[in-house]
């Protein structure tokens, strides 16, 4: 046998082995193979990832509490700080700000200017002890990524309150991710049980059940949180109007999830498999949750993932407009109405840092639930 025929017969081994693969693969891991093909979705699920990642160890990575604890009453609306490794008088292995000294300018109406010391230099470190926090709600810490030796460092500069605005869009984003995880959570629940029933029943229960759910897709958000709003007394805590948020997004955004899996079980109720299981006695509850869901629980991953950014986008909105959350609990509506004076249009445009981190979180969450919903599509332009 020559060298040629037997590359050729390794190949031919390679290929068969590629196709035993395919053919023997999961559903779970035909999508994901499907997935690495996408490059903006695979570039979109890093971004997502490092965003929820800086979310959950926010408390850490942010070198202040983002509440009183971490104002700087000296730094109101301060320009951002960049660590620096050489100045005029030299350079440094270690990374360090100037100081900054704050005073009222004639110049300009008597509104503070940062005048920067250049012969003062703070330095950078890492692992310092700092606030107090509680990582995942239960972990004590002090010890945070960096901070500096003396004096405070703020990398996206401070508001009007002298918070530091990168410490607050960390914790923003994990703010805005919890409620959207709690409104997709119990939109979900909603959704597999309505849904499901109407699907599988059909009939009069399906039409009493299509009923309700054109009802509530037709009741207007704004509106209903205006009245929960004005319901809402003004020493409520930041906890429980987080959790009454929550909930409101979840049961006004069940309706559309609940279709789709309306239809999905109008058409799989009819299978073969379906009639063997009600043939073997099996109830309706097991047909739905042992045979029919599990039959598409790719699609329902991808429309929750789908769904996500909604609820992150009704949050924001509602913050936005004072309907739902507000100070001190850091979110990315709340942060965004602070940048909505020409004042700070103006003069001070790193108020709108967050936005950046905002519509990345967004549209991360867009192109990802897209490929998704492409790779789980084995009919999909993009898999051909």
């Amino acid at each position: 046998m020559t060298t040629e025929q037997t590359d050729i017969t390794a190949d031919d081994l390679q290929d068969q082995k590629l196709k035993e693969a395919y053919f023997t693969a999961s559903q779970s891991q035909l999508i994901w193979a499907r997935f690495k093909k996408q490059r903006a979705a695979m570039v979109a699920a890093t971004v997502l990832i490092v965003l929820i990642v800086a979310g959950i160890f926010a408390p850490f990575l942010s070198p202040y509490d983002p509440t009183v604890a971490g104002r700087n009453k000296d730094y109101t609306n301060g320009a951002p700080q960049i660590p620096q490794f050489c100045d005029k008088n030299g350079c440094s292995i270690r990374p360090f700000i100037h100081a900054v000294e704050r005073e009222r300018s004639l110049a300009t109406n008597f509104r503070w200017v940062t005048k920067v010391n250049e012969d003062k230099r703070n330095y950078v470190v890492f692992f310092p002890k700092g606030d107090d926090y509680e990582l995942f709600g239960f972990i004590p810490g002090q010890r945070h990524l960096f901070g500096l030796e003396e004096g405070k460092i703020h990398l996206f500069g401070t508001d009007e309150d002298g918070q530091d605005i990168f410490s607050r869009t960390l914790h923003a984003i994990w703010t805005s991710l919890q409620v959207g995880t709690i409104g997709v959570f119990i939109a979900f629940v909603l959704a597999l049980i309505i849904g499901g029933v109407s699907g599988y029943y059909g009939g009069w229960i399906d039409s009493v059940i299509q009923m309700i759910t054109d009802a509530v897709r037709t009741v207007p958000a704004i509106p209903l949180f205006m009245a929960v709003a004005a319901f809402m007394p003004p020493e409520m805590s930041a906890e429980a109007r987080f959790f009454y948020i929550s909930v409101i997004l979840g049961f006004i955004g069940w309706p559309t999830l609940a279709r789709r899996i309306r239809t999905h079980l109008l058409t799989e109720r009819n299978q073969e498999y379906v009639l063997a299981a009600q043939l073997s006695g099996a109830s309706s509850s097991h047909v739905i949750r042992r045979h029919l869901l599990p039959s598409f629980t790719s699609y329902i991953i991808v429309d929750l993932v789908i769904s996500f950014p909604y609820m992150v986008l009704s949050e924001t909105a509602l913050s936005f407009i004072g309907l739902g959350l507000k100070d001190p609990v850091s979110s990315l509506g709340v942060m965004l109405q602070k940048a909505t004076s020409a004042d700070v249009m103006l003069n001070y445009q790193w108020y709108f840092i967050p936005v950046i981190f905002f519509i990345a979180l967004v549209m991360a969450f867009v192109f990802v639930g897209d490929g998704l919903r492409d790779a789980a599509d084995p009919y999909s332009e993009a898999n051909k």
